[in-house]
């Protein structure tokens, strides 16, 4: 018995348009191919770190900055590879488009956010400043041209030779996660301490968009009109000199910035790893400011007034060994005016500020040439590394002069395990001071750097100080308003058994801490109290809650 049925309906067209007709052999074209994808899989790459790293630079906390670059970014990546279904009929036209815009937005991104930080400073709120708002922007847009390559570039792929799906998916991701491999360590080692960030964007953006016209214009020419292909040719050509022209001129926007930023005095050393040291005022009268990645460190009208309330009340006991964290001299200044100081061992993690602090006129005269002293020992390494390495009972005191904890990069030297390398640093009567950022503006922070102390098994006993207006601060400088500084400063002085909180009586006069002075000042810091707070820990950093 015979079956009929019915006929087979026809088969759907594929959306492609058939074999492409290459001007080389097909091995050849897939091979062209898929180092384009390695190519703009390392740009993409770039692009991502290279906003994480200006962001983190010029807004703070790395942390909340890479997740929002990269969870934006990956987000966008998704709407992109949906909206470039409807362009694969056009796959060559469009992946030539799609890179020439891509190289323009990436290439400029880093140059567009320092823009909006120096002209603009902030618009106010945590989510509605110009800097955040527009690296919001740059992430949503870069992701969503990353996120349609891929489908363009398996388009062009199976139109060199037809495979299955699943291998043409391999070879692309193979070459994707490779070219991601090759720009992830490119950027660190290469472009960021060759170019910096804002000439390596675009010598970045510069590699994308010939990378992306070669392949179109070489491999595809033929898939284009004559008028698609000058318009293309066109494009490329004048995103290629819009990257030259901001990389020819991007020293003088550099200087403009930094000028708006720090205002018109501002002295930049050379860059050391990834971190920016600048130098304001010191002459004609003004004060000199010293900015760590755009962060006020050292310096203002306050700044001796600070050293004093960090140094003085520490060094009311033994205080023949001294260690201080951080290598502006400063603090080192404040140590060797006190009577039977034997050694002071400083740890800085940037040469550069070293040498600054030693051979810079401003600011070696400032810190009193402290480093010329034979007592004095420095040395540029991280500070947990260097602790973990000193033997039990080393110190009689130890001074941390950073950073306050908000900003991420100090988060793990105000860490439970950090205070408990001090601890064990100190002799039996040793002492250690923390400085601990501004108390009325960020209380909790305060309050878990003194929480965090007492974790590690030491009692303390928190102070404030009222500053002028000028100090080490967190927050990123912008414009001459930034020498203002925090309106006080919080430490935390710590012992083994309550330390009492006075200064060394044998203090250089004049001196205006005197222990009434410190017990309004501990009666402050007590009024602004969180209680409850919990640790920070290596593992569960709290200041960022």
């Amino acid at each position: 018995m015979i079956e009929h049925h019915a006929p087979a309906p026809p088969c759907p067209a594929p959306p492609w348009g058939g074999p492409a007709t290459l001007p080389v052999r097909p091995g050849t074209g897939r091979f062209l191919v898929l180092a384009g994808v390695f190519v703009c899989a390392a740009c993409g790459l770039v692009y991502e770190l290279e906003l994480v790293a200006l962001a983190s630079y010029l807004i703070g906390d790395t942390v909340t900055q890479a997740s929002v670059v990269l969870s934006v970014m990956v987000f966008a990546m998704g709407i992109g590879s949906l909206l470039a279904k409807r362009l694969r009929w056009h796959a060559a036209g469009a992946f030539g488009a799609v890179e020439a815009v891509l190289a323009l937005v990436g290439g400029c991104s880093a140059m567009a956010l320092y823009a909006v930080f120096a002209w603009t400073g902030g618009w106010g709120g945590m989510w509605a400043d110009g800097p955040r708002c527009l690296l919001v922007a740059l992430s949503l847009a870069m992701g969503l041209l990353i996120g349609a390559e891929v489908p363009l570039l398996m388009e062009l792929i199976q139109r060199i030779r037809r495979q299955d799906a699943g291998g043409a998916v391999a070879d692309l991701f193979a070459a994707d996660y490779v070219g991601a491999l090759v720009g992830g360590l490119a950027f660190p080692f290469l472009l960021l301490p060759m170019f910096g960030q804002l000439t390596g964007a675009l010598l970045t953006g510069a590699v994308n968009v010939v990378a992306g016209g070669a392949l179109v214009l070489g491999l595809f020419r033929r898939d284009l009109t004559p008028r698609g292909r000058r318009l293309l040719l066109t494009a490329n050509l004048a995103v290629l000199g819009l990257l030259a022209s901001a990389a020819a001129l991007v020293d003088d926007f550099e200087r403009a910035a930094r000028h708006a930023v720090y205002g018109a005095e501002a002295r930049v050393a050379p860059r050391t790893g990834s971190e920016e040291v600048v130098l304001t005022g010191g002459s004609g009268g003004r004060p000199l400011d010293l900015y760590l990645d755009g962060r006020l460190r050292a310096g203002g009208p306050g700044e001796r007034r600070y050293h004093e309330a960090l140094v003085r009340p520490v060094m009311a006991g033994p205080h023949a060994r001294v260690l201080v964290l951080g290598g502006d001299g400063l603090a080192v200044r404040e140590v060797l005016r006190h009577r039977g100081v034997r050694r002071v061992d400083v740890v800085e993690p940037d040469p550069g500020v070293l040498r600054l602090a030693r051979t810079d006129p401003a600011l070696a005269r400032l810190n009193g040439h402290a480093y010329a002293d034979p007592r004095v020992h420095a040395v540029a390494a991280d500070a947990f590394g260097r602790l973990r390495g000193t033997p039990p009972a080393s110190y009689d005191v130890v001074i941390e002069d950073l950073p306050d904890p908000s900003v991420t990069d100090s988060t793990k030297l105000y860490a439970q395990e950090f205070y408990g390398l001090a601890r064990r640093a100190l002799a039996a009567d040793g002492r250690l001071v923390v400085h601990a950022g501004p108390v009325a503006s960020r209380p909790r922070v305060f309050w878990t750097v003194e929480a965090t102390i007492r974790a590690a098994g030491l009692r303390t006993a928190p102070y404030r100080v009222p500053g002028p207006g000028a100090g080490p601060a967190a927050a990123p400088a912008r414009g001459a308003a930034a020498s203002r500084g925090p309106g006080d400063w919080g430490f935390v002085l710590a012992a083994r058994t309550p330390p009492g909180l006075r200064p060394d009586p044998g203090a250089p006069r004049p001196a205006t801490l005197t222990p009434a002075v410190l017990a309004a000042d501990a009666r402050a810091a007590d009024r602004t109290r969180v209680a409850g707070l919990p640790p920070s820990t290596l593992v569960h950093p709290r200041y960022g809650d």
